[in-house]
């Protein structure tokens, strides 16, 4: 039996380098006359470091093609230089959404007993019923830790998910006090939340470098922590030794659709838009230019790209980088003017389309760009993977170990993303009403990506679809959905929505509002 639970170990390990070290502890603790239970604690298995940022879109890191050539962040370039930076991944569609998939490993229409109660931003679950993948860890013999940001209910689940906990509740208003970046009510371990000074991004890095170097952990497992940053979000507050950072940039370029009417969209988005022209012909939101709120948003990162720096060096430091899956992503994207967004929520690459890179020295490829369109529900079950821990429950993701191997290798699977509000589980059985669906103008939808395309389905009596081909019209302007010559190709790609709502147990499956015709039907 003991020897069939170290084969069953040792082939749920993603890498083969893992899987080659394991071995050999294994065997040298056999010789010693060492305990099963003490091989499975041994420091040969990886720890998972997952940095989880807030709205930041892939526009904000250097690395990617799509950021503004002024755009500065050294740090999260070398993680991508060390590692492989995926060029299209989709989390989620807004902060609660998205933390909720990241906890559970499911799809919004399958996270049980999830809903928002009291005023926003309040929200609960039953813990029995809607079970958080964490526990899982601590049972396997991993230290589990999270810091940030929690927009998940008020039970945060300390000493049931996580060992070590430095949490800003954002599910939960504190009097007075409802701010992202200064002087935060942190609840530590579960006790009342207190006032703590200073910067959230720089506090939030201080304790994570703490707990990497062996404080509020036990320094003989191995260990999972999540650190859930607050930024980028709006208000957008840099830290003021970044104030002055991209103030003498070019001008923002203005996307081509920031104003409507957008004639082959969906209804909502023949007059959807917050920009005006202002007096010189550059938009305005408010008060706020366009340049200057690209500025400030990516002023907001600078800091999060020197808490990279200081993970990595922590981990360097202590010996532990070689053993560290460190993966860096965030919630989801945000849109500046393009569709006339100021905000994510929207189907568009522009409002959800995040940074994602992993690295692991001597495990993951360096230096490499994955082609594939990866969701991140795709995480959950790698961590699994890398761990050599079972999954708990059927889970919604893909295990990406094959595209850290190989990030070219052949990835069949599609990403499926919806938009249902604030609404889980049983309660997005049917589409409510669109008084009752719309948030600030926009209904529910669910989209797929596969390949170079992308299908859009807005949840309406009587809408057109939309398909675009992102690899000649990455900015999503020329819905293919309304010409004749791609209607074979958009039935193709409402069944494989279809399907994968079927596949993850979608009940609203069989109640989604017919399409308009001369769209094409089901």
């Amino acid at each position: 039996m003991f020897w069939l639970e170290i084969v069953e170990a040792m082939v749920e390990m993603r890498s083969p380098n893992i899987r080659c070290t394991t071995l050999l502890v294994i065997l040298g603790s056999l010789a010693l006359g060492t305990s099963a239970r003490a091989v499975e604690k041994s420091a040969a298995r990886p720890n998972i470091l997952f940095i989880f940022t807030d709205d930041q879109s892939h526009r904000s890191v250097g690395c990617y093609p799509q950021a503004h050539p002024w755009v500065k962040t050294p740090h999260i370039d070398r993680l991508a230089a060390e590692g492989v930076r995926f060029e299209y991944a989709y989390v989620g569609t807004w902060c609660m959404p998205s933390r909720a998939q990241m906890l559970t490993g499911l799809h919004p229409h399958a996270i049980a007993s999830m809903e928002m109660s009291g005023p926003y931003p309040g929200s609960s679950y039953d813990p029995a019923r809607c079970r958080f993948w964490p526990a899982e860890f601590r049972r396997a013999g991993y230290c589990t830790g999270m810091i940030g940001k929690w927009h998940t209910g008020g039970d945060t689940g300390f000493g049931r998910d996580w060992d070590y906990q430095a949490v800003w509740n954002h599910a939960i208003k504190a009097p007075g006090c409802n701010e992202y970046y200064n002087n935060q009510p942190v609840s530590i371990n579960g006790a009342p939340a207190e006032i703590v000074p200073g910067y959230s991004t720089d506090n939030y890095t201080g304790w994570a470098v703490d707990f990497i170097r062996g404080t509020n952990r036990d320094p003989g497992k191995p260990w999972y922590l999540w650190l859930c940053y607050g930024a980028v979000h709006g208000p957008y507050t840099p830290a003021k030794r970044h104030a002055g950072d991209y103030s003498d940039t070019p001008p923002v370029p203005v996307p081509e659709d920031i104003y409507p009417p957008r004639p082959t969209k969906p209804r909502y988005m023949q007059q959807y838009g917050v920009w005006k022209r202002s007096a010189n012909g550059r938009p305005v939101r408010g008060k706020s230019t366009l340049d200057d709120a690209v500025r400030k948003y990516n002023r907001a990162v600078r800091a999060l790209d020197e808490g990279v720096g200081k993970l990595i060096a922590a981990l360097e430091e202590t010996g532990q980088r070689d053993n560290t899956l460190v993966v860096y992503t965030s919630d989801q994207g945000f849109a500046w003017g393009q569709h006339g967004y100021a905000w994510k929520y929207g189907p568009y690459d522009a409002n959800l389309r995040v940074p994602l890179i992993v690295s692991m020295p001597g495990s993951v490829p360096q230096g490499q760009v994955c082609p594939h369109p990866v969701g991140g529900l795709d995480l959950i079950p790698t961590f699994f993977a890398t761990a050599g821990v079972r999954v708990p429950w059927d889970m919604h993701g893909h295990d990406l170990s094959a595209l850290l191997e190989n990030p070219s290798a052949e990835w069949p699977h599609p990403v499926l993303l919806e938009q249902t509000r604030w609404f889980y589980g049983a309660d997005t059985r049917r589409v409510p009403p669109p008084q009752e669906a719309r948030w600030s103008g926009v209904p529910w939808w669910v989209s797929l990506r596969q390949g170079r395309y992308k299908y859009i389905r807005t949840l309406e009596a009587d809408e057109i679809e939309e398909l675009y081909d992102l690899s000649v019209d990455p900015q999503e302007l020329h819905n293919l959905a309304t010409e004749p010559e791609f209607q074979e190709r958009l039935a193709d790609y409402r069944r494989q929505c279809l399907a994968e709502l079927a596949r993850t147990e979608a009940e609203m499956v069989e109640n989604l509002p017919a399409v308009r015709s001369g769209a094409g039907r089901e």
